[in-house]
Order: structure tokens, then C-alpha cells, then sequence
């Protein structure tokens, strides 16, 4: 009887099992952009280890199926692996949505060695992070360089500002993680707050072809970003070690990268830096030293469909600026100017005295998107920054602790962009920015060169992407932008009646009875009305070779220092007048750039022809006398401006181990009475030729020759000063460039595997190997010492 009772019970469970095993899933497979069908997709199940593929419809079945969980993993070329998890009780249809056009639109996940351009038909190079790894003791200004056409204007060796095809300071804007950097970038020795060890890699864009970031990059814009996040579970990170004999500096920077198959992620970065004072092949540069301190974190979650991301950087840097530099008079700089050394040599110290700069940047950025279907994606993003800058002159008495320059700058920016992309062929972008910011500058003891002031941005842009065919592509933009410039600022009324002021801004003007005599209050605002625009073309000829070509007009208004500044610039050492009556400038730009590009040999030619209304600029006009002594006098001016050159880019490949680069760029910016312009570029060439044996732990070793010419091109602003001393008149040559110099470096590096998991690199450099002395033009320390002399660095990185 127990024998019938179980088999039974068999009967029983078995036909119930036959009967949940019964259930059928139909899929189909569909882009989450346009809803065309996928075919030929992988999916795999899970819960029997089976695989189907999707038909020309993008549908598949699977059949025999139990109650329960389904869990269905699916792939297919070009598109983000995708995972879902559906609870089967019956027979199921499910539409699922997957990204075919992943690759298309650069939201795979990448590494530090794969490279994303932010734009189609602009001049465009981009840096990867194995180059500016070997900047990690550097920064910004330096690694740019790698670049032909891009420059740099210095104070000494620390402060380095980024110049492209001639331009710097507000005509180049530059981006931190989709932020734009808000550190009043205006001065000539304020360079870019960027710590270059928390970038995963950086754009150069030159001109201004980009219109979502700006309107008024007339030089061009620095896109620089972080590393991607990894769609896995991983856990990796890096650590940088190095030191040089220039300077007995060292430097650390560490960085630790978490991600999860979930699309979360975080990590966080830090570096310390330190150098002591420099040295020229003859002598120190005493006060030369300088301290950074940075560190960044970013957590967020990323998918496809929708994401955000919570970012914050920090940067503390103390810089000394050469004690010769410190001039009182004329008398001073005549001597300095006639010198073949500074008048102020000490021993090497790693004190940091005046006259320095301490500058302290906070940025704070929260970004959200979210893509929708047969639409596009949506961002939204809010971002904050805190700039303090304080600049510390040489003082006597209670104030000599006391920084004479003090600004502090915050910076509130709200960004709302919708890009529309569900059609590849022709895609359509556009977005609001919202900005305030306020300048606080308080009472130093001394005239604010700077005033207070509260500024308003409102921006919108249209930019949109056309492919014509497999061989053209066309893509084209316009942006309005409104800035309103709110100051409040004390004038000598004698400089406000020489000006002219009284009449042409009477409106400005505020009556106080608490002003002393020989001042006055004034309230200037001013509006600026900008539009912008750009089109280009880019033409596939063939695999190898592409010409692109680009027009683009972009307008940018004064900034408060050309319009308010009024005294001394401690730092600068001059006395600099802006000048209200200054219009926006309007440049208009074309460039063309032939990409050749073969296994052996390749070939990257730009040329570009830019002119310029209203170009704005500092010209010296004499000396004024003031209780600190006799000072140059500096205004800013405006006139018409012309800019043409050209940059070239060539590398071959002898062999296999042997490599030569050549990069090569001139020139040329004259006014509108064909007077040259300041402060322009010399032309240069870099020649590098690399060996490589990667079976030799990825051996590389490379020497390099910068020959930068002497700048016969160039404006005569000398005059003739009474000589304090003597009485006598005198030559003050602020103008003649130095003569020109041939350097060349030494770099070398190779890869051991510690472990599975744990790679060491180490490199080797040596730069400015024969020890030459020299003198750049665009330093503007040249009048009081030479530039650096030999400096060997060694590096350790540990990946891991």
C-alpha cells in the first residue's frame, strides 16, 4: 500500500513540474534611441546555461521555461553589455532596450591609455595620461607645452600660464571636470589652480570651436578630465614618487579608483610638492621656492541610462617669487635690466619670503543625467568655487606680515544641457548656463588694484552635428551671452578728472560725506551683450588622411581688471591703469588642419588666420612716481589686431625601436598700423628621436632638442627715463627680446612587474643637459636673472 501511496505522490510532483516548465518568454530586442530592431544579439540565460540569438526583427523565444526568475544576459557589437532579471508565472512578452550606438556616442568604459576628443571638425590634440604622468612634478603650463602652437607666459618657473597660438589669461578658457575655472585668471603671474595629477587626460582646442563651454575663447579652451569609471567590480590605484637635484624637490601623488559592475564608483586623489630655491647654471635664484597641497574626490553612480557624480578639488600653493624682482624704482630696474645677474644671490634655502603668493581654490560640482528614450540625454549641474589669492609685497613696519594684494572669489554656476542624439545622422545640442559671482577685496593698507564687485552671466547655445555621408561630416553652433559687471570703487578724483571720467560716466558717481578730500565713491555697471558662433567641416579623403576646416566668431568682454585696475600690481612690480570706455572684442577665425596618418608615418598640418576688433591689451607708457618710489606705468589700450601661423606635427618610424617627432610653430600678430604685437611666441621646433625594445621591460630612452629662435618681430615701448642716481636720461629697454637658445633633454623610462597585480615604472630625465644659459622672452623675470640650468629628475610610479 506505502509503494502505490509514493509512486503516487511521483505522479503527482512530476506532472506539476511538467506543467511550470511549460512557459514561454518572447523578447525583443529594440535601440533605446531611434527603436530600431537589434539583430543578431547574444542572449545568454542564466538559469540553464543556454544561449539564443535575437532575428532580423530583434526578437527572440525561449521556451520550456519554470516559474520563477529569468535572469538574461545580453550582448551585441557596438553595445554595453546589459543584464536583466524578469519573475516568469506565465507566457511573456518583454520589449527591451539596449544602447547600439554606445561607441558612437563615447560612453564606453575606457582606460588612461584610450583617447575621447571633445570636438569634430576644430584643431584639437589631445594629451593621454601616460604624458602627463611625466608632468606629475610639474604642472599645468608645462605638460600643455607637448603640444605644438602651445606656449607659455611666465613669472619664473613656477608660475607658468598656458598660451595657444599667442593667447592667455581670459582669452583662454579652461575646464576642470566640466567646471570652468573661476580663479581670476586675468594676471599675467596667475597661473591655472590646477592640480595636473588629478587629470585622467586633457583636450587643447585651439580657437574658440567648442560653444557649449564658452563664447569667448578667442585662444581656445583646456578641456581637462578625470579617468572614466570601469563598468566592473575593481579595485586599482597608483602611486607617483619623485625628486630632482634643481630645486632638492620631491614629490608624492597617489590616486585610488573603486568601481562596481552596478555602475557605482568613487576615488580620491592627493599630492604634495616642494621645492627649494632654483638655480641658473651660475647662480641661485634665491626666494624661487615654492609648496603645493592638492587632493580631489569623486563618487557617483554611472549607467547608461542615468547617473551622477559629486566632485570636490582642493589646492593650497605657496610660491616665492625672485627677491631681485622686487624693484623700487626705476633706478632699480635700470640696474637690474644692464645686470648680467640678479643683485640679491643668497644660499640655498627652502624659506619662502616675500614677495610670494599663497593662493587657496575650492571647487565643489554635483552633476545629474538621465537619457530618455527616442529622445536624447538631459543634464543638469551646479557647481561652486572659492578663490582666495593673496600676494605679499615687501613691507616695513606693522604691516610687513600683511598681504598687499587680498581677493577673494566665489563663484556660483548653474548648467542645464539637453543633447538630442536618438538620431546619429543629424544630432542637435543645446543649453542654459546661469552664473553669479562676487569679488571681495579687502582693506590691505595699500589701493585696491582690484575693486569689489559683483558679476552676472546668463548664456545660452545651439549647437547641432550633420552627417552627410561616410566622408562628411558638418557641425555648427551659435551662443548669446549677457555679463553684467556690478563694482564699487574708490578713485583719486585727480586720475577720475584726468580721465576724462566726469564727463563720459557722471551716472557713476555716488556722493558720501565720509570720503576724504581727493577721492571719490563710484558705482560703474556695465552690460555686455555677446553672441558667438562657429562652423565647420570635417572630410574623410581617405583611410589615412582627413582635412578639417573651421570658421568661428567669438566675442569677449572686458574683465574687471582691464576696466577697474587702478595702481600699484605689487606682484607685477608696475603700475597698471584699466580703462572704462573698453568695448568687448570680436574675433573671427579660420583654420584648416590636414590629419595624415599611416603605420610609419604621420602627419598633422593646422594653419589659421584670426582677426581681432577691439584687441585688448597692456602697453607700458611711461613712469610715475609714487610714495614706494618710481614705477613703469602700464594702460590697458585697445586696437584692431591680425594673428596668423601654422603648426606642425611629424613623426616616422625607422624601425621598429626608432622613432622621430618633429613639432614646429610660428607666429605672427600685428596691430592695425602693422606694428608688431607684445608679447608673441617666438618660432620654435622640437626635434626628439626615441629608441624602444619592449621586450626589454618596455625600455624607452629619447633625446630632445627645443631650438627656440630669437623674436625679431617685436614692439618698441622703451623710453627715456631720468636716471634717479645720476640725473642723467637714460634708456629703459623693457622691449628687446634676449637672443636665441638651443636646449636640449634627455628622458628614459622602463616597466617591471612586481607581482601579478603590481607594476613599477621607473623613469629617468635629464632636462637642459648641456647646463645653458638662457633667456625666454616670455618670461617676465628675464630682466633680473637667466632660467634654469640643469636638472635631473627620477621617477617612481607603482601601478597597482
Amino acid at each position: 500500500m506505502k509503494y502505490y501511496i509514493l509512486c503516487f505522490a511521483c505522479l503527482v510532483i512530476t506532472t506539476s513540474k511538467a506543467q511550470e516548465c511549460s512557459l514561454t518568454f518572447l523578447g525583443e530586442l529594440t535601440d533605446f534611441h531611434d527603436g530600431t530592431p537589434i539583430s543578431a544579439a547574444n542572449i545568454y540565460i542564466k538559469n540553464t546555461e543556454r544561449y539564443v540569438i535575437s532575428d532580423f526583427d530583434g526578437k527572440f523565444k525561449i521556451e520550456n521555461l519554470c516559474k520563477g526568475d529569468l535572469t538574461l544576459v545580453i550582448s551585441h557589437i557596438g553595445c554595453e553589455t546589459k543584464t536583466v532579471t524578469y519573475n516568469i508565472i506565465s507566457d511573456t512578452f518583454k520589449s527591451i532596450d539596449i544602447e547600439h550606438h554606445i561607441e558612437e556616442l563615447n560612453e564606453v568604459s575606457v582606460t588612461g591609455v584610450i583617447s575621447r576628443k571633445e570636438t569634430k571638425t576644430a584643431q584639437e590634440t589631445v594629451l593621454k595620461t601616460k604624458i602627463l604622468e611625466k608632468y606629475s612634478a610639474s604642472n599645468l603650463g608645462d605638460a600643455l607645452k607637448e603640444v605644438s602652437g602651445v606656449s607659455s607666459i611666465n613669472t619664473g618657473n613656477s608660475i607658468v600660464k598656458p598660451m595657444v597660438n599667442g593667447m592667455h589669461s581670459s582669452r583662454l578658457l579652461i575646464l576642470n571636470n566640466n567646471v570652468r575655472l573661476q580663479d581670476q585668471e586675468w594676471g599675467i603671474e596667475h597661473a591655472p589652480n590646477i592640480d595636473i595629477n588629478s587629470a585622467g587626460q586633457i583636450s587643447v582646442i585651439k580657437g574658440s570651436g567648442a560653444l557649449a563651454y564658452g563664447g569667448d575663447a578667442i585662444g581656445g579652451v583646456v578641456v581637462i578630465s578625470p579617468s572614466r569609471p570601469i563598468l566592473k567590480d575593481t579595485l586599482y590605484g597608483k602611486t607617483i614618487f619623485g625628486g630632482q637635484i634643481n630645486g632638492r624637490g620631491y614629490n608624492i601623488s597617489t590616486k585610488l579608483n573603486k568601481n562596481y559592475e552596478s555602475g557605482w564608483f568613487a576615488n580620491i586623489q592627493a599630492s604634495v610638492k616642494q621645492n627649494g630655491d632654483f638655480e641658473t647654471p651660475d647662480y641661485v635664484l634665491t626666494n624661487t621656492g615654492s609648496k603645493s597641497q592638492g587632493l580631489s574626490f569623486r563618487v557617483g553612480k554611472k549607467r547608461f541610462e542615468s547617473g551622477f557624480e559629486i566632485f570636490y578639488s582642493y589646492l593650497n600653493n605657496e610660491i616665492g617669487i625672485l627677491s631681485s624682482s622686487h624693484i623700487g624704482s626705476v633706478n632699480d630696474l635700470i640696474n637690474a635690466i644692464n645686470s648680467k645677474q640678479p643683485e640679491i644671490i643668497r644660499d640655498f634655502s627652502y624659506d619662502i619670503d616675500s614677495p610670494k603668493q599663497e593662493v587657496v581654490h575650492h571647487l565643489l560640482k554635483a552633476q545629474y543625467f538621465k537619457r530618455f528614450k527616442n529622445f536624447g540625454k538631459v543634464s543638469l549641474q551646479y557647481d561652486y568655487q572659492n578663490n582666495n589669492r593673496l600676494e605679499f609685497d615687501i613691507r616695513r613696519g606693522e604691516l610687513r606680515n600683511d598681504a598687499a594684494l587680498d581677493l577673494t572669489l566665489q563663484t556660483h554656476t548653474l548648467l542645464a544641457d539637453i543633447n538630442m542624439d536618438s538620431n546619429l545622422e543629424r544630432k542637435l545640442n543645446f543649453g542654459l548656463l546661469a552664473r553669479y559671482q562676487d569679488n571681495y577685496a579687502p582693506d590691505t593698507g595699500l589701493r585696491r588694484l582690484i575693486p569689489n564687485y559683483e558679476k552676472y552671466d546668463f548664456g545660452a547655445y545651439l549647437t547641432s552635428e550633420w552627417k552627410i555621408n561616410d566622408v562628411v561630416l558638418v557641425d555648427a553652433g551659435v551662443r548669446y551671452d549677457f555679463t553684467r559687471i556690478d563694482a564699487f570703487k574708490f578713485y583719486r578724483l585727480s586720475r577720475w578728472l584726468e580721465r576724462g571720467y566726469d564727463v563720459d560716466f557722471p551716472e557713476f558717481e555716488v556722493p558720501r560725506d565720509d570720503i576724504s578730500s581727493g577721492n571719490i565713491f563710484t558705482n560703474p555697471v556695465f552690460d555686455f551683450n555677446n553672441i558667438s558662433a562657429s562652423i565647420g567641416t570635417r572630410y574623410k579623403i581617405n583611410d589615412k588622411t582627413n582635412l578639417l576646416a573651421n570658421y568661428s566668431m567669438s566675442s569677449r568682454p572686458p574683465n574687471p581688471a582691464e576696466l577697474f585696475s587702478d595702481g600699484l600690481h605689487h606682484s607685477a612690480a608696475r603700475i597698471e591703469l584699466g580703462d572704462l570706455r573698453l568695448d568687448p572684442e570680436i574675433a573671427n577665425r579660420i583654420s584648416m588642419t590636414y590629419d595624415y596618418d599611416t603605420s610609419k608615418f604621420d602627419l598633422t598640418a593646422n594653419v589659421f588666420y584670426s582677426s581681432i576688433n577691439n584687441f585688448m591689451y597692456l602697453r607700458p607708457t611711461g613712469v610715475l612716481q609714487s610714495n614706494r618710489g618710481a614705477f613703469p606705468v602700464w594702460e590697458y589700450e585697445q586696437t584692431n589686431a591680425t594673428l596668423f601661423g601654422a603648426d606642425l606635427t611629424m613623426s616616422y618610424d625607422f624601425t621598429n625601436q626608432f622613432n622621430w617627432l618633429n613639432k614646429t610653430s610660428i607666429i605672427k600678430g600685428y596691430d592695425e598700423n602693422d606694428l608688431p604685437l607684445i608679447d608673441m611666441p617666438a618660432f620654435s621646433t622640437i626635434n626628439r628621436i626615441e629608441f624602444s625594445i619592449p621586450k626589454w621591460h618596455n625600455f624607452s630612452a629619447s633625446l630632445e632638442s627645443e631650438w627656440v629662435f630669437e623674436q625679431n618681430e617685436f614692439p618698441d615701448f622703451n623710453f627715456i627715463v631720468d636716471n634717479p642716481t645720476t640725473g642723467d636720461p637714460e634708456l629703459l629697454d623693457i622691449s628687446t627680446p634676449p637672443t636665441a637658445y638651443n636646449l636640449f633633454h634627455f628622458y628614459s623610462d622602463a616597466i617591471f612587474n612586481l607581482t601579478d597585480k603590481t607594476k613599477l615604472n621607473i623613469a629617468f630625465a635629464i632636462n637642459n643637459l648641456f647646463n645653458t644659459s638662457y633667456r625666454n622672452y616670455l618670461n617676465r623675470l628675464r630682466y633680473f636673472a637667466d632660467d634654469l640650468g640643469r636638472n635631473i629628475t627620477l621617477q617612481l610610479k607603482l601601478n597597482y
